[in-house]
């Protein structure tokens, strides 16, 4: 678990720390994926296949950009 400390009371600049801190380490993620249970092997390999599409599309339309 990430820790983030509250400098001046800023409370909110704080939570979005946190909050990147916990995307970038994957835990977030992680803490979705237990909560959903076991998945079998073909419907993770699928879900893994559509969200890797969406990401690549994602980056392309962010590459065609600039």
């Amino acid at each position: 678990m990430a820790t983030v400390f509250v400098k001046n009371g800023d409370v909110d600049g704080a939570l979005r720390n946190l909050k990147i801190k916990n995307a970038k380490d994957g835990s977030s993620k992680q803490i979705r994926e237990r909560a959903e249970g076991y998945m079998k092997p073909g419907v993770r390999r699928r879900k893994e296949k559509d969200e890797n599409t969406k990401n690549s599309r994602k980056n392309n339309r962010y590459n065609r950009a600039a």
